[in-house]
């Protein structure tokens, strides 16, 4: 489900009393998106469009386009000088880091890099700034003041995100074909420390204090949590689909993970390391950056081309409509809360600070205002949208291979904004959304059996028929070896996993077969012009498998 667009502004609501609030907005920006970088005062975004070979910035007070700035080709990923006053962009296509000047919005330098320049990140003192080069496995370092390369640093495979930390000491570079995460030290630009266990971990964000790192795992759909003084994993969390780019808010409290497949940002409480909400965005958001004040998410759709522009005064903005959500309601002057409406109806306050409430949501329907009463009056916080529980009536097929990538569609109803599909533990990608129907892609299974589908939106799970995994089957032997060109010879194929046969080829060519158990099928040689090493194949519900070593001769030679 696409943001609000037509939400009502804050400047239309009365208040007595100063609270932070703001509405949804989309900005068309150009193609593929993918980085998006504040502006250290928070004045400006600065979004990368890969396939424009531009980067457009955005005044955050209007929420507009108001330059576009050619650079090479394949713009990936931004990163802003701490005085604002550089803009550095990798370009991928050109292996380039292209620099803009933010009073001219012009690019004043281009400096050759590795291939397939994607993460960039900045030292606290502006000095350098570090790329990861995913083709090459490598990271440069640029020397800000001569946009010279410095060091060329050999990382894991593919490296994607790179993340200076705080103190500037250590860089953290997510390797998405490696599933590592190299550490490096700036002060040697060597990599001091490689983090294995991961699973195509795409970037790594850092929190205020230096502490905690967090790796979005986009094989798994998963965050790995990471103790930075020991370099060790200490946790994961589920989150959207295909998770990319990681950004941790300003105050430490949440990290927001864009969720490519979902069409989602998560939502992490830092406190609990568990997943507090999510956020709906455009299709395919990619990159996240958040505003110096913690007040907004600006969001890259990549399948969009567009940017989302998502209040964070309430976390998480959706819930079914039965109530019972867990709502983190952010502002100011919130201190002695005496009431929370959700439209008319009242919610449950369980903790209450001067920034932040948390409550429990009533029941409720559509899109309703949420207000805050203190005893300096009443305030307008956002709007809370409300879901009907959905419901899964059928899958279609109902089984498939244990190594999944399959179609499947999904029907019932109340399916529009699906945060995740899954069949038992493992997490579909969805391709195309309805009220009624869901089309995903199967994710493999870790072992064979039946398992449900269930369907999370944000208006609840629900559970549908079950979805039957089947093992790859195999053939280990095949008897007789030989057959004739005219042929008519039965051959008998030795195996496992071969009760579900559904078609035996010889070299492509359909042949009659019969299942005699799990283990065998008896099968006729079709007519086939003389040749060694043919091909013998078997497609069951589980996948195919192939035998190589059957001879077809002259009726005179056998």
């Amino acid at each position: 489900m696409s943001v609000l667009t037509d939400a009502r502004s804050i400047q239309q609501r009365e208040t007595r009393f100063s609270l932070t609030a703001f509405s949804a907005v989309v900005i068309p920006v150009g193609g593929n998106p993918l980085g998006v970088a504040l502006t250290p005062d928070g004045t400006r975004a600065y979004v990368a469009n890969r396939s424009s070979n531009a980067v457009d910035a955005i005044d955050t007070a209007t929420n507009t386009v108001i330059a576009t700035i050619a650079t090479g080709a394949g713009p990936t990923l931004v990163a802003i000088a701490p005085d604002g006053a550089h803009v550095y962009v990798s370009v991928a296509a050109d292996a380039l880091l292209s620099v803009i000047d933010t009073a001219t919005n012009t690019v004043t330098a281009s400096v050759a890099v590795g291939a397939g320049a994607t993460g960039v990140s900045v030292t606290p003192d502006g000095a350098r700034v570090y790329v990861a080069n995913q083709n090459a496995s490598t990271v440069s370092v640029i020397d800000t003041a001569t946009s010279t390369v410095i060091a060329t640093i050999a990382v894991g495979d593919g490296p994607t995100g790179v993340t200076v930390t705080p103190d500037g000491a250590h860089v953290y570079v997510g390797n998405l074909a490696s599933n590592t995460v190299s550490v490096i030290g700036t002060a040697t630009n060597t990599v001091t420390t490689t983090i294995a266990g991961l699973n195509g971990p795409a970037v790594v964000g850092i929190t205020p204090d230096g502490a905690r790192g967090y790796v979005s795992n986009d094989g798994s759909d998963t965050v790995a949590v990471i103790d930075i003084a020991t370099n060790t994993i200490t946790g994961s969390i589920v989150v959207g689909g295909q998770p990319r780019f990681v950004v941790v808010s300003q105050n430490g409290a949440h990290v927001y993970v864009a969720d490519y497949a979902s069409n989602t940002v998560s939502v992490i409480d830092t406190a609990t390391n568990t997943l507090a909400g999510n956020l709906s965005t455009g299709q395919g958001p990619t990159g996240v950056a958040v505003t110096p004040d913690d007040s907004r998410l600006y969001v890259t759709n990549t399948d969009a081309g567009t940017v989302s522009v998502i209040p964070l005064t309430l976390i998480p903005h959706e819930g079914s409509t039965s109530g019972g959500a867990t709502v983190t309601i952010n502002g100011h002057n919130l201190a002695n809360a005496s009431a929370v409406h959700f439209g008319t109806a009242s919610a449950t306050i369980l903790t209450n600070t001067a920034t932040s409430i948390t409550v429990v949501s009533p029941a409720g329907a559509g899109a309703v205002p949420v207000t805050v009463t203190t005893p300096g009056g009443t305030g307008f916080l956002g709007d809370f949208i409300y879901f009907p529980a959905p419901q899964v009536n059928d899958v279609s097929p109902t089984d498939g291979p244990s190594d999944g990538g399959n179609p499947v569609i999904i029907t019932g109803f109340n399916l529009a904004g699906a945060i995740s599909a899954s069949f038992g533990p493992n997490r579909a990608t969805i391709q195309s959304a309805t009220d009624t129907q869901l089309t995903v892609t199967v994710a493999s299974a870790q072992n064979p059996g039946s398992v449900p589908v269930t369907v999370t939106t944000p208006g609840g799970t629900a559970a549908g028929p079950y979805y039957t995994y089947w093992p790859q089957p195999t053939i280990t032997n095949v008897t007789p070896n030989t057959a004739s060109t005219s042929g008519g010879t039965p051959v008998t194929l030795t195996g496992t996993d071969l009760a579900t046969t559904q078609q035996v080829t010889f070299e492509n060519v359909p042949a009659d077969f019969s299942v005699i158990s799990d283990t065998q099928i008896t099968a006729v040689a079709p007519q086939q012009s003389p040749g060694q090493n043919i091909t013998i194949s078997v497609t069951t519900a589980g996948g195919s498998n192939s035998w190589n070593f059957f001879t077809y001769q002259d009726n005179a030679s056998i």
